[in-house]
C-alpha cells in the first residue's frame, strides 16, 4: 500500500509532468463514476486574493455555530493534508490515502492532475464524514477549475485582479469572466469588489444569479475600541436589512480583513435557513479564526511578518497592511518569488517599506534563480541586497542581525513562507 508521499510523488509527474490542465470533462466524468454528489450546502470561493481567509472565516464560524465543516483549501504551507479539513483540523494521511485509492479505482483511463485528485479527494471525505456544510476553495479561475464540478449552493468572488494571465487572461474582465464562472442560476453570488469587472456582473445577469455587491447590498463599518458593524440590506423585494453590530475585530490581521469577513457573514445571511449561526458563534469564529501566511505576525521581537502574497493586488494590501504597523527602525525583507509572477510591479508597489533585503533561490521548476532576483531587484533601484543559498538561510541571517526595534517581513510565495515555517 503506497504512503501520502509515495501518492503525491505520483502525483506530481503522473498527468502530463504535472502541468496545470484546465477543464471539467475528465474530472467531472470520475465524479459521475464515484457518485459524488453533497447531500448539503456548498460554499465555492473564487477571487484573485481573499479566498483562503474567507474560507478560515466561515469554517470557524460554522464550526463554532455547531456545525461539522468539510474545508477545502490550497496551496498547502508544510503538510498536504492542510488542504482537506474537517471541523478546521487536517484529515490523516490515512484518510487521504484511502480516498486516492477509491479515486485511482474509478478513474480507469482517465488522466487527472494532482488538484484534481485533490478536489475530488476532499468531497469524496466530506460526503462519508457525513459534513453539514462544504466550503471549497477554487485553485485557480472559476469556469474551468475542479472546484468548480460541484455546484454552488453559494458563490463568492473575493476580488478580481491580475494573476495567472496564461491561463486566465491579460485584462481583469477575462479574469472576471472566468471568475464568475462559479456563480449559479437562481443562487446567491457574492462579491467582495465594487466596482466589480463588466463581465462578472452580465455573467451574473444571463444566468439569472443573484448578485450581491460589497458597497451596495452589504457594507462595514469601522467603530472606536476595535469594533465593526456588518449590514445587509440587499436591493431585492425580499431584502430584510440586518445590522450586526460591535463585532470584535477579526484575529486575521491586515486592514483588507474586514472586507474578507463581511463577505463571509454575507454568505452566512445567505444560508441562514439551512444553517443558522448566532451571534456568539460569529463573534467567536472571528476571534478564534486561523489562516497562517496570511499576513501573519508572529509573537515576540523583532516584529516578523509572514505573508503569502505573490501578485501586484497582494502586494498593495501588504504595503498598507506594513504602514499601519508600529514604527521600526531597521526593515528587511526576506525575499524569493517564481519566475513566472508579475516580480517587477511587486517590488515597485512595496520596495518603499523594506531597508535591506535577504534573497534566496525557490529549488523549484518555476523558482527565479539568485543572479536573476537579484538583477530584477537591482533594475528596480533596490541596492542593500544580500543573496542567499537558500530562504531559510535568508531568514536565519535576518534574525541574527537584527535588534527588538526592527522588522523582518518574509514575502513572495508560499514557498517562500513555507521554508521560514518549517524553521519555525
Amino acid at each position: 500500500m503506497k504512503s501520502l508521499n509515495d501518492w503525491l510523488s505520483h502525483l506530481e509527474t503522473a498527468h502530463s509532468g504535472g502541468l496545470i490542465d484546465m477543464g471539467l470533462a475528465r474530472v467531472g466524468e470520475v465524479k459521475n463514476r464515484m457518485n459524488l454528489v453533497p447531500q448539503c450546502p456548498v460554499v465555492v470561493v473564487a477571487g484573485t486574493n481573499g479566498k483562503g481567509s474567507v474560507c478560515a472565516y466561515l469554517s470557524h464560524i460554522y464550526a463554532q455555530a455547531g456545525f461539522k465543516v468539510g474545508t477545502l483549501t490550497s496551496p498547502h504551507l508544510l503538510r498536504f493534508n492542510e488542504r482537506i479539513a474537517v471541523n478546521t483540523q487536517p484529515v490523516s494521511d490515512e484518510t487521504v490515502v484511502a480516498s486516492f485509492e477509491r479515486i485511482e479505482a474509478a478513474r480507469q483511463e482517465i488522466s487527472l492532475t494532482y488538484f484534481e485528485f485533490n478536489t475530488l479527494a476532499a468531497v469524496d471525505i466530506f460526503i462519508r464524514e457525513q459534513v453539514d456544510v462544504m466550503i471549497l476553495e477554487v485553485g485557480l479561475g472559476g469556469r474551468l477549475d475542479a472546484v468548480n464540478v460541484f455546484d454552488a449552493d453559494c458563490a463568492v468572488v473575493t476580488g478580481v485582479d491580475l494573476d495567472h494571465q496564461a491561463f486566465l487572461g491579460d485584462t481583469v474582465e477575462q479574469v472576471g469572466f472566468e471568475k464568475a464562472g462559479v456563480f449559479r442560476s437562481g443562487k446567491p453570488a457574492v462579491c467582495g469588489q465594487n466596482p466589480p469587472p463588466k463581465t462578472l456582473v452580465e455573467h451574473a445577469e444571463k444566468i439569472g444569479a443573484d448578485l450581491l455587491l460589497v458597497k451596495r447590498d452589504f457594507d462595514y463599518t469601522t467603530l472606536e475600541n476595535m469594533q465593526w458593524t456588518y449590514r445587509f440590506h440587499p436591493q431585492r423585494s425580499d431584502g430584510l436589512a440586518r445590522n450586526r453590530n460591535a463585532l470584535p475585530f477579526p484575529a486575521l490581521r491586515g486592514s483588507y480583513q474586514l472586507n474578507n469577513a463581511a463577505c463571509a457573514l454575507t454568505v452566512l445571511e445567505c444560508l441562514n435557513d439551512k444553517l443558522p449561526a448566532d451571534i456568539g458563534a460569529i463573534k467567536r469564529g472571528l476571534l478564534t479564526v486561523e489562516n497562517p501566511g496570511r499576513f501573519q505576525v508572529l509573537p515576540g521581537r523583532p516584529t516578523t511578518v509572514l505573508d503569502v502574497g505573490h501578485n501586484p493586488h497582494a502586494a498593495r494590501a501588504l504595503r498598507r497592511s506594513l504602514i499601519n504597523l508600529a514604527f521600526a527602525q531597521k526593515r528587511t525583507a526576506v525575499f524569493s518569488m517564481l519566475s513566472d509572477k508579475d516580480i517587477g510591479s511587486v517590488l515597485e508597489i512595496v520596495k518603499d517599506q523594506f531597508d535591506e533585503w535577504n534573497i534566496a533561490p525557490l529549488d523549484l521548476p518555476r523558482g527565479m534563480g539568485a543572479a536573476d532576483l537579484q538583477n530584477i531587484l537591482e533594475h528596480h533601484g533596490i541596492s542593500k541586497i544580500k543573496v542567499f543559498d537558500t530562504v531559510a538561510a535568508a531568514y536565519r541571517a535576518a534574525v541574527e542581525t537584527a535588534s527588538e526595534n526592527d522588522r523582518i517581513v518574509v514575502f513572495g510565495s508560499f514557498h517562500t513562507v513555507a521554508e521560514v515555517m518549517a524553521v519555525l
